[in-house]
């Protein structure tokens, strides 16, 4: 893929699954004790680089982790995932629900896709809205890398899409994974710091 000066207009700032139950104390995986100190610190960096995009006529996505209530507001879950986070249970990332919203940092998003499965393309609407905004370049963050980061860069890939993944601009529960998944998306598309792409916005006539 071609990696030239950004097109702002072209360019949308794509975050996955910065939303409360992820991020929040009183969210799903606060409650649980599941947390990390590389995630909580996320939205305070990207949100310099959505106000540099937007100042520049770009556009900011947010993909937002979503269990569907099924009978009895039971969530609609995958096996392996209810087995990896048991503690998931009725209202967790239902939409309308506290937990299912973007934190606060990062609200509002011009657009909110509902994300079910790790890509945020995946039986989404995401597609469309870059297909009927013109946009050919997608800015990545969020959690988890090696999850729906990674999934979501190479589902972007497929679709001739180009990525500016951002390097501090997401984050796994362990370092060590993050860092190797860095390293094995190196050949899809750039690799840049929060800092570097503000840079590069704000330089821009």
């Amino acid at each position: 893929m071609a990696h030239g000066p950004i097109d702002p207009t072209r360019t949308a700032l794509l975050t996955i699954d910065l939303q409360n139950d992820f991020l929040h104390p009183e969210g799903a995986y606060g409650r649980a004790g599941q947390s990390a100190e590389p995630i909580a610190a996320l939205p305070e960096r990207i949100a310099p680089l959505r106000d540099a995009l937007r100042a520049k006529g770009g556009t900011y996505i947010s993909a937002q982790f979503t269990l569907v209530p099924g009978p009895k507001d039971e969530p609609l879950i995958a096996p392996h995932l209810k087995e990896l986070r048991p503690f998931l249970g009725k209202g967790d990332f239902a939409p309308g629900k506290f937990g299912h919203q973007l934190v606060e940092t990062l609200a509002p998003a011009d657009y909110t896709v509902e994300k079910v499965a790790y890509s945020a393309f995946y039986q989404s609407r995401l597609e469309y809205i870059l297909r009927a905004l013109g946009i050919d370049t997608l800015i990545i963050g969020g959690i988890v890398t090696n999850g729906g980061v990674a999934s979501t860069l190479r589902d972007a890939h497929l679709r001739n899409v180009d990525t500016v993944l951002l390097t501090d601009g997401c984050a796994a529960f362990r370092p060590e994974v993050h860092d190797a998944t860095l390293v094995s998306l190196g050949s899809l598309g750039s690799q840049k710091t929060c800092a570097e792409v503000i840079a590069e916005l704000e330089a821009l006539s």
